[in-house]
């Protein structure tokens, strides 16, 4: 039988919270950094050791530098495997007004195969200088080479991308635009079951984490790998290959370009910036990191293996994930590098008024010309 509580009761127990909060004192109130893990994990970049961070005072420290800097980031991002056969296909070739375009497969690695377009320029002499083109997060390489989202052909450069795989072809380049993994004919079934702007980045960079490798070195041996094949091309001249993207390609060109020094000439659009500022503060794809990084080195050091070859950085001035003034930083710590290698006149900075999307103006004027003329420069990693 259930028991009924009287009204004197039911007053009491009413008031009794009510009275207890009365004679209780608040709670303290704790620091706020204390709970605001971002804000610690911003805090704790002051203390980053960066064992190898550049300090050089003349060209010879400079070159010492390198050569200590580069083998350890291979290490960072995990290392890469030995080379085998590409075993490459041309699936497709077809014709437009300016330029030849071929669809190209060729195996990075056992088991994996990279999905990439050729764009060759039919008005310019034999052997052309070429760039890797990278794009960065979205649909994948079809973005970049003027392919809707329905498989059509467009007229319009679109997107954040503007299609500049075309724009490279447009200033006499040949464009090797390669699908980075995770995006576009590279990704998983479940991001193909969500639709075309889907990626498998997650889910791929974590399987890399896991066998204590990282997506970028994943992404970065298939941009080698390539170069591997272009050299195999008789309308490419292997002396005059450069490397350009924007965001995640961005990133892919600075890292390929520190550590491949056949690439003459690089073009990061919308990435080089400080880790402090970008992905150390605000969210960002887990293809970005390499794990312990900041124990040796900060991205101005990484843009500062391409030195005494050539670099050029854009931002936009309202980019929320690449913000300016970490942008800007990043640019001058590198700047320094390459005028200590006597080579000031091949880093570049062009900052444009728009938010995170590629600009060009500069950028590509720069990659052209720095291909061509870098055509003997060679080193030894």
């Amino acid at each position: 039988m259930t028991s009924r509580l009287t009204r004197r009761q039911l007053a009491l127990a009413s008031f009794a919270p009510a009275a207890l909060a009365q004679t209780q004192k608040p709670a303290p109130r704790i620091p706020e950094p204390n709970f605001d893990v971002v804000a610690w994990g911003r805090q704790r970049w002051d203390a980053a050791p960066r064992r190898l961070r550049f300090t050089a005072a003349n060209r010879k420290g400079a070159e010492a530098w390198q050569q200590k800097l580069r083998p350890k980031l291979i290490e960072l991002v995990g290392g890469f495997p030995p080379r085998t056969p590409l075993n490459p296909k041309i699936l497709e070739t077809r014709e437009f007004p300016a330029y030849t375009r071929e669809t190209v497969v060729f195996e990075s690695r056992p088991g994996l195969t990279v999905y990439s377009y050729l764009l060759l320029p039919k008005d310019k002499p034999r052997p052309l200088a070429a760039a890797l083109c990278i794009p960065g997060h979205g649909r994948g390489v079809d973005d970049i080479v003027g392919i809707a989202e329905d498989g059509s052909d467009r007229t319009i450069k679109a997107g954040y991308q503007f299609d500049y795989a075309i724009q490279a072809v447009e200033h006499g380049l040949a464009a090797f635009a390669i699908e980075p993994i995770g995006f576009g004919h590279r990704r998983g079934e479940q991001a193909r079951r969500g639709g075309p702007g889907r990626n498998s980045c997650q889910p791929a960079a974590g399987a890399a984490l896991l066998y204590g490798e990282t997506m970028i070195g994943w992404r970065v041996w298939d941009m080698m790998r390539a170069i591997d094949y272009l050299e195999t091309r008789a309308e490419i001249d292997p002396r005059r290959i450069g490397c350009m993207g924007i965001s995640g390609g961005g990133a892919i060109t600075l890292y390929s370009a520190a550590l491949d020094t056949r690439i003459r000439a690089a073009f990061s659009s919308g990435y080089l910036c400080m880790y402090r500022d970008s992905i150390l503060s605000l969210s960002h794809c887990m293809d970005n990191y390499v794990p312990g990084i900041l124990n040796w080195a900060e991205a101005s050091d990484i843009a500062g293996l391409i030195a005494p070859r050539a670099l050029f950085s854009e931002s936009g001035e309202k980019d929320n994930i690449f913000p300016i003034a970490g942008a800007r930083q990043a640019f001058e710590e590198t700047r320094k590098i390459f005028e200590v290698l006597g080579a000031a006149d091949r880093c570049g900075l062009e900052v444009h008024p728009l938010d995170h999307q590629f600009w060009g103006k500069q950028g590509l004027p720069f990659l052209t010309t720095w291909i061509s003329i870098l055509t003997t420069y060679s080193i030894t990693s």
